[in-house]
């Protein structure tokens, strides 16, 4: 089940999971890294922290399926970006 702030965030980014509004936030992070874009990763980043997005990213690659063979080069380099950003931004 998702709280209030969760809802709000995804409501915003309906697309991610448009088959299944109401699907948790592994879900909708999951399907944001496999098809990823920047701004899109970064806001989800901020909001639940660049943690939880790798340890989906992780549980993501456990799978041997295409697409998230096809999004590990972009994923990489655009969690690294975001990292060096944040590390950037704390100092």
């Amino acid at each position: 089940m998702m709280n209030t702030t969760a809802n709000d965030f995804w409501n915003r980014h309906r697309g991610i999971v448009w088959s299944n509004p109401a699907a948790d936030d592994s879900t909708h992070i999951r399907a944001a890294l496999v098809r990823p874009l920047f701004s899109r990763l970064l806001e989800i980043a901020a909001e639940f922290g660049i943690e939880r997005v790798r340890h989906e990213w992780a549980e993501l690659q456990k799978d041997d399926v295409r697409e998230v063979a096809r999004a590990s080069e972009p994923v990489e380099r655009i969690l690294r970006n975001i990292e060096k950003g944040f590390a950037l931004a704390a100092t």
